[in-house]
C-alpha cells in the first residue's frame, strides 16, 4: 500500500509547479489549431458528419505538428501530433470512399431524402433496397396501364416517383396514388409469400409517371436476410394502405347526409336503423383492403357484415 502511495506521490509531486508563467502567447498557428479542435468537435453523425469531424481534427493536429516543429522545438509533441493528423487523414479517405461507394441517380436520392432519411436509414441500407430493384427507375407513358382488372398477376411492389396514377373498378373511378405512395400494397397485403394473385384494379397513368419496382421473390429474400428491412417495408405499406383507406372513405355515403366512416363500422346502424342491409355487388376476395372498399364507394346502403 506504501509503495503503490509513493508511486502516485511521485506520480503527482515529481514536477515543480509553476511559479511563474509565459508574458508572451503562443503563437497563430497554436491558437488556429485549437480553433479548429472546437469546432471539429461540433461534427454531427453520419458519413457527412464523420468527413466534417476528420477534416476538421486532421487540419487541427497538422496546425499542432508545425507549431511544435517551428516554435516549440519538441520532437515528441511533433511526432504525436503528426501521427494523429495521419489517422485522421487515412479516415477521411475512407470514409469518402464508402460515401462514393453509396452514391445514387437523382431520382434515388431524392427519394432518399425525402421517404427513407427523414426514419433514419442509413445510405449502407438504402443501398441494399436499391440494388434489390436493380436501381432502375421505370416510366410509364400517360394513358398507359400499370395493372389491369382481373388480368396482371401481383408480381412485384412498385413505389411512385413522379406523376399521377387513377385507380378505377369496373370503369368506376376509386383514388389517385401520388408520389411516394406505393402503386400496389393492397395487393402486396393481401398475399402471403408463397401465393399468388391478380389485380383487382386497374391503375392508369394519368401524367407520365415514374416508379420503383421490387421483383416479389427478390424483395422476400432481402427481407429473410435483413430483418430491419422487412420491418421498414411493413411500416411503410401499413401507413400507405391507411392513406388508400382514408382516400375511399372520403367518397363513401350512406344517404341522408351521413358519411360511413370506416373508424366508426357501426356508426350508421344507429343513424339510419330502417336501412336494410346490403351484400355488396363486387366479388371481395380476402385480406385486400382496396378490395373490401370497393363495392361500397356510392352505395346508398351496405353492410358491414
Amino acid at each position: 500500500m506504501g509503495e503503490n502511495a509513493s508511486f502516485w506521490e511521485s506520480l503527482i509531486y515529481a514536477h515543480p509547479t509553476c511559479t511563474t508563467w509565459k508574458q508572451e502567447a503562443e503563437g497563430s498557428i497554436y491558437h488556429l489549431a485549437s480553433i479548429l479542435f472546437v469546432v471539429g468537435f461540433m461534427g454531427g453523425s453520419g458519413f457527412f458528419g464523420l468527413l466534417y469531424v476528420f477534416s476538421l481534427l486532421g487540419l487541427g493536429f497538422l496546425c499542432s505538428s508545425v507549431w511544435a516543429w517551428l516554435d516549440v522545438c519538441a520532437a515528441d509533441i511533433f511526432s504525436w501530433n503528426f501521427i494523429l493528423f495521419g489517422i485522421c487523414f487515412v479516415q477521411f479517405i475512407y470514409v469518402t470512399y464508402q460515401v462514393r461507394s453509396v452514391s445514387f441517380d437523382r431520382e434515388f436520392q431524392e427519394l432518399y431524402s425525402a421517404l427513407f432519411q427523414p426514419l433514419g436509414i442509413s445510405l449502407t441500407v438504402y443501398r441494399k433496397i436499391v440494388l434489390c430493384c436493380d436501381a432502375e427507375v421505370v416510366t410509364l407513358e400517360k394513358e398507359h396501364c400499370y395493372a389491369m382488372q382481373g388480368k396482371t398477376p401481383i408480381d412485384k411492389l412498385s413505389l411512385l416517383v413522379s406523376g399521377r396514377i387513377r385507380v378505377t373498378v369496373d370503369g368506376e373511378f376509386l383514388h389517385y396514388i401520388f408520389p411516394l405512395q406505393f402503386l400496389d400494397s393492397p395487393e402486396w397485403d393481401s398475399l402471403r409469400p408463397t401465393e399468388e394473385g391478380i389485380f383487382q384494379v386497374t391503375l392508369t397513368a394519368e401524367t407520365d409517371c415514374r416508379y420503383v419496382a421490387w421483383r416479389r421473390k427478390k424483395l422476400y429474400l432481402l427481407f429473410a436476410k435483413h430483418r430491419f428491412i422487412s420491418r421498414l417495408f411493413s411500416i411503410l405499406i401499413g401507413s400507405d394502405i391507411a392513406e388508400k383507406l382514408y382516400a375511399l372513405n372520403d367518397r363513401v355515403h350512406v344517404g341522408k347526409g351521413f358519411r360511413y366512416d370506416i373508424r366508426l363500422p357501426n356508426f350508421y346502424h344507429v343513424s339510419l336503423p330502417e336501412t336494410p342491409p346490403v351484400q355488396p355487388s363486387y366479388h371481395l376476395q380476402r385480406g385486400s383492403p382496396r378490395r373490401k372498399l370497393t363495392g361500397v364507394t356510392n352505395c346508398g346502403s351496405f353492410s358491414t357484415q
